[in-house]
């Protein structure tokens, strides 16, 4: 362990999770005297008054797993034993007290887990109740969507910080990280959805630019979010405009709901999606898009805004792994396209996934995971896609791959891999003796059922570990049992 130092550096800190939450984490073991977001990185540092404050805050934690807003976060002592106050490009740092005594009429706002599209007419709703606004420029870096907003006067902006940090602009997402700007005056040469000067309504308006990334033809885009629908899953009218702060709800949550209901995250064809017979033509679009199936929220750790559809994988162990057996892995996240094992790195691979988010997907989830031994390492490629070659294998046809139906609901199953394995396309004669006998050539089975669900036999089977699941999974999907082809994929439940 790192020597005792009174900087803790915290992991897998999602980005709705503020300082305001970080703080709640240490605060009652003494004074945090600095707080550092890395959000780039999903991570932070925070810097206790001294380092007896900070051993308290580890010994209590290394026997109570530190949770926020439902996230797992890690700790451990930093190797800096102080923090300094430079400002790094993609980080949020908490004002010093001296920042605090100086503030300004200008507020750098970031805006984590944005599910919506944020223009300046939100971000004008949102701020306006604190006092006249005069200028917004919004934009992206690397800490995500930001935006500069300039008030008339430096009270309003103090006032509009007090009550608006940390708070979501819509329900459960959308949450605010606002800082005092050091700059003097905003400079607004256009008047649209990205700029808005709101002293001077006689400027004109830029002509809009295309989204980021490549844009999706329109039939693409009417396939997934209905027709006239947009990255957004909007309609051209725009997003859902946000009311009045409700008051009545907990501390540091503001809902913004619309006044004819509740937001609505997607306008998405639901049956379109599920009804594709080639998704693999269909790439997902955007945050919002990707949010949309699983319910409006995100996993922990995935944007839904990677483009790169093609992954390295290393580390595998070239006695026992073929490109079947990481095609029966991979595609428990998204279709597989094309797979190549690379003769010269026998112990290296590439995966050519449907889109970008399948590909995503199978990053967030596979890397670190131990098959055959070996721990994998899961990244994503240079290349852009695998050309067809004598010695690369195609799947892109494959009836194995599990998104080309029933997208959605399958993308809701997505999760790292568990002990617990769910067998499906069983013979009606099966008995938990017969699937046990099958797979236990690959792990220690603690317990196993047979069930019918929808008039089909099904089964749980719970491994003793992890690699023993995985090890089934990539060695018996797709293979034939009793006259019919099996599928494996992992389950989210804990028990038989």
């Amino acid at each position: 362990m790192t020597e005792p130092s009174k900087v803790l550096h915290v992991r897998n800190v999602g980005p709705e999770i503020t300082e305001h939450d970080l703080l709640q984490l240490a605060q009652s073991f003494g004074v945090v005297q600095k707080v550092v977001m890395l959000r780039a990185k999903n991570q932070a540092l925070l810097q206790m008054q001294d380092i007896p404050s900070a051993i308290s805050v580890m010994q209590y934690y290394s026997t109570v797993q530190p949770s926020v807003r439902g996230r797992n976060v890690y700790m451990q002592f930093s190797s800096h034993q102080e923090l300094t106050t430079m400002d790094q490009p993609g980080q949020l740092r908490r004002p010093t007290a001296d920042q605090e005594l100086q503030p300004n009429r200008i507020l750098l706002i970031t805006i984590h887990n944005p599910l919506y599209p944020i223009t300046v007419d939100v971000l004008h709703q949102v701020f306006s109740p604190h006092g006249y606004v005069e200028k917004i420029v919004t934009f992206q870096k690397s800490a995500g969507l930001q935006a500069l907003l300039q008030f008339s006067l430096q009270q309003s902006a103090i006032q509009a910080r007090n009550t608006l940090q940390g708070r979501n602009i819509y329900d459960g997402c959308c949450t605010l990280d606002i800082q005092f700007s050091n700059l003097q005056e905003l400079q607004v040469n256009y008047n649209n959805e990205r700029t808005r000067d709101y002293t001077n309504t006689g400027l004109p308006s830029e002509q809009q630019s295309r989204p980021v990334g490549n844009a999706p033809n329109n039939n693409i885009m009417s396939s997934l979010f209905g027709e006239g629908g947009n990255v957004y899953g909007m309609q051209p009218q725009g997003p859902p405009r946000p009311g009045l702060f409700d008051m009545t709800g907990p501390p540091r949550q503001v809902n913004f709901q619309q006044s004819v209901g509740p937001p609505q995250p997607m306008n998405m064809n639901m049956n379109n999606m599920n009804n594709m017979n080639s998704y693999q033509h269909v790439p997902m679009v955007g945050a919002s898009a990707a949010a949309a199936v699983f319910g409006g929220v995100l996993p922990p750790g995935i944007t839904g805004t990677n483009e790169r559809s093609t992954l390295l994988v290393s580390n595998l162990n070239p006695e026992k792994v073929d490109a079947d057996k990481l095609f029966n892995l991979f595609s428990n996240y998204g279709n597989i396209m094309r797979i190549k094992l690379l003769h010269n790195k026998p112990d290296h691979a590439l995966i050519q996934m449907g889109d970008g988010f399948q590909a995503e997907l199978a990053v967030n989830y596979l890397r670190g995971v131990t098959l055959f031994g070996k721990r994998m390492e899961v990244n994503f490629s240079k290349h852009s896609q695998i050309n067809p070659s004598p010695d690369t294998h195609d799947y892109s046809g494959s009836n194995l791959n599990r998104f080309n139906r029933n997208a959605a609901k399958n993308y809701r199953y997505c999760c790292a891999p568990t002990k617990m394995i769910h067998v499906s396309s069983l013979p009606s004669d099966v008995t938990v003796d017969d699937i046990t006998s099958h797979l236990a050539a690959h792990g220690n089975i603690i317990n196993a059922k047979v069930f019918e669900s929808n008039g089909k036999k099904q089964a749980l089977v719970l491994f003793d570990a992890e690699e023993q699941s995985t090890e089934a999974l990539v060695c018996k999907h797709a293979s034939l049992f009793n006259g019919s082809t099996i599928r494996l994929a992992f389950s989210k439940l804990a028990t038989v």
